[in-house]
């Protein structure tokens, strides 16, 4: 019995030492090439899975694209990811995504966001800070063949691609974001 809480308070450890190792990475400033390079990548990679998402780009004011959101958890979990937020198909700046959830939960996994806001309003409110997701908020898991019916709610639609991992939850948690407007160097 003992040997199996101490191997919970180092999967406990790890887990923690993994989300610390995000929030530092989250500190850095200036843009990131490569960052932004993986992000188009990412939605040409959805759009070509799912080509019914080309009207939600095509017709929404702006969008963020998260490349590659960890997620982690042993029962506490958490979630974070860098991306590109986009408007009207210009990157404008850069975000940080991170989530904390509790329940019954246990794994880690990879995938892919984007996030579309569906006006000027709800772009704002993202890049202010003002928009958060809390526990009620839903992403629609994007699957091979699966049918895509979607809708704007509260001007966001969310979209989610597994990039690999197994992850078992029930669990409650919420997204928040932190905007920073690209600075050309130089500038």
């Amino acid at each position: 019995m003992k040997k199996l809480q101490i191997k919970k308070t180092e999967m406990a450890i790890t887990l923690m030492a993994l989300l610390l190792s995000f929030a530092v990475r989250a500190q850095v400033d200036g843009w990131n090439p490569r960052l932004e390079t993986e992000a188009e990548w990412a939605m040409s990679s959805i759009l070509r899975n799912e080509p019914k998402l080309e009207t939600f780009k095509e017709e929404a004011y702006g969008y963020a694209i998260f490349p590659k959101v960890t997620k982690a958890a042993i029962g506490v979990g958490g979630a974070a990811g860098n991306g590109i937020v986009y408007e009207q198909e210009v990157a404008v700046g850069k975000a940080h995504l991170k989530q904390a959830t509790v329940g019954i939960q246990f794994g880690g996994q990879q995938y892919v966001e984007v996030i579309f806001f569906e006006d000027k309003e709800t772009f704002e409110k993202f890049t202010n800070g003002k928009l958060k997701f809390n526990a009620q908020a839903s992403a629609v898991a994007l699957k091979s063949g699966a049918s895509v019916d979607a809708a704007y709610q509260d001007g966001v639609a969310v979209f989610t691609m597994t990039k690999g991992g197994v992850m078992y939850e029930a669990s409650l948690g919420g997204q928040h974001f932190k905007y920073r407007p690209k600075v050309e160097s130089g500038s």
